[in-house]
């Protein structure tokens, strides 16, 4: 759904948090349930109804990672990156993921780093969605993808 579709509903959530005592996040983290990101142009109606800046709402989503400004991917693969999965290749097998990622459709899959998903003995690790996996190899990796793509 357009962004600007979806002002209404982001209109009604900034009234719904406004006189919270430290709205900024439960009302960032609300927009984008919501909206699946923060559109642009949500930034203009949270600070003003914050009494904050345009650039101190901007800030606050660029600077935490899970907060979006686009819409996400239609799949998002993290990527263990913690010493743990290092040291059981995951610098090799996040090249190989790169390099197949890059071969998808624009909007299909979003390739992120994460340092820790909790699977330190089964490493190196990632998350498909909301499902984990151990021991990935680049043809699991690779397995993963494609059953991800098939299950659209």
């Amino acid at each position: 759904m357009p962004a600007a579709s979806r002002q209404p509903q982001i209109d009604t959530l900034i009234a719904a948090h406004a006189q919270r005592p430290g709205a900024l996040l439960p009302l960032l983290h609300a927009i984008q349930d919501t909206c699946g990101h923060i559109p642009p142009q949500a930034i203009a109606p949270i600070a003003a109804a914050l009494n904050l800046s345009q650039a101190e709402v901007h800030g606050v989503i660029t600077f935490y990672r899970h907060f979006r400004s686009t819409p996400p991917a239609r799949h998002t693969v993290h990527l263990c990156c913690g010493e743990a999965c290092q040291s059981m290749g995951a610098e090799a097998l996040a090249g190989h993921a790169r390099a197949r990622v890059e071969q998808l459709a624009p909007g299909e899959c979003d390739l992120q780093p994460v340092y820790c998903l909790g699977l330190c003995a089964t490493a190196p690790a990632m998350q498909v969605d909301d499902a984990l996996h151990a021991r990935v190899t680049p043809e699991k990796f690779d397995a993963l993808i494609e059953a991800m793509r098939s299950a659209k």
